[in-house]
Formats: C-alpha cells, sequence, structure tokens
C-alpha cells in the first residue's frame, strides 16, 4: 500500500513504535565506499597514531540555505546562539521540536554572505527546509542528496584529513604552511591545483581539517593526499571504521528525531514523504516502550547543553529553560565487560540458545539502536549506538543515564538483543537475550577529544 506522508504511514501502522521497530531498513548507510581499504584495525589506528584520510563525500545530505532571511530562520530553529557568527564559521546546529526534544543536528557551514549549508543526516535538513517552504522567510533551499538517493553524482566532494600528522600532510599537498585557522573556522587550500575550502575540525581531538570543493575535483584531489600521505602513514578510512571514530568523539549520531507525537507537530507529519528518513528508519534494540516519545532526547541528554543559548528566541526555548537548570540526564561512555562480550559471542559456537550477533568494529544493526541501561536491576538510561575500539582494545556504546549514574567508574548493565527472540528486521536473526556489564566513563573517551572540544 502507498501512503501519501508520514502521517498516514504512521495511521496504517498503528504507532509509530511499532512502525519503526518492525521497519526493514537496517543501520545508516555509509555507500560508495570500500569496506576497508587496509584492514579496519589499523585503520582506526591511523586516527589516533599517524593520519586518515575519510571520505564523507557519499552518506550525508548537503541542503543549502540561501536568501536574506537564511540566517533568522537557522537563528530561529537552532538552540545555538548566532552571535558573531560570521562567513567562514561552522558550528553544530541542534534543533528541538517545540518540547524542547532533538530533531536532529547537522553541521553548520556559513559559506557566503545570506548563504549557509547544513551537512549531516536528514532528519536537521528537512525541519529546516519545512520552516523554508512554509514560514515565510525569504529564502531558497536546494537538497544535494546523498549518494544513495541521486545516482552518484553529487555538488560537493567531502574529505576529512586528521591525525597527529595532519598538518605535516597539508603543508606537503599545498607547498604552504598550514594556515593558522582556529577550530570550526574555515579557510582555503589550494591542492594540485584545486580549490578547496577547509573546516578546522577534528574528530578525536587530533589536528584535521573537512574539505570540500566541486565534485570534479574529487579524484585529483583525493590522488593528491593519498600520494603525499605515503611519507606519513597515511590510511584511508573504510565504510566499516569510519562510523566508529564517533565512539572516540563522543558524538551520538543517532537520536530518534521528535517528530512522531504531538498536534504542533501533525503538519509537518503531513509535510514529510512516506519514503523520509522518519518514515523509513528503523528502531532496535532491548529499549522497547509504546509511547514513542520515551525515545525522545533533549540537548542535555546528549551532552549539547553548552550549545544551547537563550539569547533568542526558537522552537522549544520555554522548555529547555524549565530543563537548563537541572537536566536530569547526562552522555556517558560505558565500556563493556570483556568476559561478559566474549561469553556473548562464543555462544554463536554451539547448540542451544545464543545471544544478539555482535558484529564487529560497529555492532548497530538498526538506524536508530536503543538498548536500555540498568543499575541494581533498574532502568537509568539507554545506550545509543556501539561499536568496537582498537585504540581502546574495548566494546563501548554512547548512552544518556541519569545523573546519579553517571559518575565515571559506576557499573551498570547493557541488555544485549531484543525481547522475544527478536523483532521482524532483516538485520535479526532469532536470539536471546543477555545482560552484560558495563562501566560508566567519560564523553568522549579518548582524552585528545577532551580537551580539544572543551568550552573556551
Amino acid at each position: 500500500m502507498s501512503y501519501r506522508n508520514l502521517k498516514e504511514k504512521l495511521q496504517a501502522a498503528g504507532s509509530a513504535a511499532r512502525m519503526l521497530r518492525h521497519s526493514q531498513i537496517g543501520p545508516y548507510a555509509f555507500p560508495s565506499v570500500p569496506p576497508e581499504y587496509t584492514n579496519w584495525r589499523d585503520e582506526q589506528r591511523a586516527w589516533r597514531e599517524t593520519c586518515a584520510l575519510f571520505d564523507q563525500s557519499h552518506h550525508m545530505t548537503d541542503l543549502y540555505v540561501e536568501g536574506p532571511d537564511a540566517v533568522r530562520l537557522l537563528s530561529d530553529l537552532g538552540v545555538n546562539s548566532f552571535r558573531n557568527f560570521t562567513v567562514d564559521k561552522g558550528k553544530q546546529f541542534v534543533a528541538c521540536d517545540p518540547d524542547g526534544y532533538v530533531i536532529g543536528d547537522a553541521i553548520l557551514f556559513y559559506l557566503d554572505e545570506n548563504r549557509l549549508s547544513l551537512v549531516g543526516r536528514p532528519s536537521a535538513l528537512n525541519w529546516v527546509e519545512y520552516h523554508a517552504e512554509t514560514g515565510g522567510y525569504d529564502v531558497r533551499a536546494e537538497r544535494d542528496e546523498r549518494t544513495a538517493a541521486n545516482k552518484g553524482f553529487r555538488k560537493s566532494y567531502r574529505f576529512q584529513v586528521q591525525g597527529p600528522h595532519a598538518v605535516a600532510l597539508m603543508e606537503k599537498v599545498t607547498g604552504e604552511p598550514a594556515p593558522p585557522i582556529k577550530f570550526f573556522n574555515m579557510g582555503r587550500f589550494r591542492i594540485d591545483g584545486c580549490e578547496a575550502r577547509a573546516l578546522r575540525h577534528g574528530m578525536v581531538g587530533q589536528p584535521g581539517w573537512e574539505l570540500f570543493g566541486p565534485w570534479a575535483d574529487v579524484e585529483r584531489v583525493r590522488g593528491a593526499i593519498v600520494e603525499a600521505g605515503a611519507e606519513f602513514g597515511l590510511r584511508q578510512v573504510g565504510s566499516k571504521a569510519y562510523p566508529t571514530s564517533c565512539l572516540e568523539s563522543g558524538w551520538i549520531p543517532s537520536p530518534l528525531p521528535a517528530v512522531y507525537a504531538g498536534d504542533a507537530m501533525k503538519p509537518y507529519r503531513e509535510w514529510l514523504g512516506a519514503d523520509s528518513y522518519e518514515a523509513m528508519a528503523s528502531l532496535g534494540g532491548s529499549f522497547e516502550s509504546d509511547d514513542i516519545t520515551d525515545y525522545y532526547l533533549t540537548p542535555y541528554d546528549l551532552g549539547y547543553g553548552p550549545f544551547v543559548r537563550f539569547d533568542h528566541d526558537f522552537v522549544g526555548r520555554a522548555a529547555l529553560e524549565a530543563v537548563a537548570p537541572r537536566p536530569p540526564r547526562a552522555k556517558v561512555t560505558l565500556v563493556w565487560n570483556g568476559e561478559d562480550v566474549a561469553r556473548a559471542l562464543g555462544s554463536i559456537f554451539g547448540p542451544g540458545d545464543s545471544a544478539k550477533y555482535i558484529d564487529l568494529p560497529l555492532t548497530n544493526y538498526a538506524t536508530l539502536p536503543f538498548d536500555a541501561v540498568l543499575r541494581d536491576g533498574r532502568t537509568v538510561g539507554v545506550s545509543t549506538y556501539t561499536g568496537y575500539l582498537w585504540n581502546e582494545r574495548a566494546l563501548v556504546s554512547l548512552a544518556s543515564v541519569d545523573v546519579e549514574s553517571s559518575e565515571p567508574g559506576t557499573e551498570v548493565r547493557v541488555v544485549w538483543g531484543e525481547s522475544g527472540g527478536g523483532s521482524s528486521k532483516p538485520t535479526v536473526e532469532p536470539h536471546v537475550q543477555t545482560e552484560i556489564r558495563a562501566r560508566v566513563a567519560p564523553a568522549p573517551l579518548a582524552e585528545p577529544a577532551r580537551v580539544a572540544y572543551r568550552p573556551r
């Protein structure tokens, strides 16, 4: 049966939780990049020890917003302050619903006067585009879809170069001293005759830049970086290792968009297509509720408290002002107990029931992972993104837990696997749930990232 929009699809499913839990879509895809260029262990080591090249050209959607009201539109929707936000600056943009729950986040680039771009998963971009169309703003919005949705052609390539040797590599490939670009500011490089813009960035706290430019230059720029990088131990990072980098940097990439409930969001559900990210995403894991709002998270739950600024009016401001003095949850890293992980992995080697298969290095089997976190038998939070880090020799997850359970060293348990033998998702085989011990640790887990991202 075909549906015109998300609202109709939800009505047919009976509930948002049921629709998402039985969606036939698996984990978020990273298309058009080889799983491994060498092996995922050495590729993970490279961003900590030498230098890594990430190809980010394919898995994210770009939304270009242009016009006299472009900044006002984004300021009206973002929790972030837009004071002193000017051309050649970037920020992590966070958008909420009227009740203060996160719809999505993305990286915002101030490209030129009255011209900006948002880059990330579609949820935040969809929300901005909806308001651009319906909010009476003097703006134009243009989408550049992910490779999976646009048959391979992009307006821009997007690479990230990072690691201890990133500065030396970029100086070699450009033939110039590295420009003194401040964190989350932009500059320009010239690589093999091609001009590339660069956002000063570093996903795990190491030196690095996010480079972007016209799609026609993609192979020329890549080739020059790879050739120059041989001297510095550069490794290209494949689609297995790349999505685990956020586990070191402490960024939760998969909050459930807070769009499925409430009368205030009804017009938006009617605007969203039946094939939108929000309509197709899958929900997986041991945390189960029929009330979809139990999966909603505030910016404070996700560690975005430093981004929230009450110096402007924005959607969700009043709700966030109420929670800001004492947020009930905090973002943490959970370091899973190695013996318990080995037991779960080993259960597939023999007769009888087995635990849910733990894929390495990324264990996610749904677009929106949500596992229950227990302390003394009581649910104290949710584990939202899990994978193995060779640099830490541990399986870890990013979680949002009650403040009283967020102290580093606190012992908790993660319930691994779905109830009742598992949902109908094709990524879920028959299995039994098991509890895995875990220890609370800071987020970001990597000390260089904690220092680099500390608010100044």
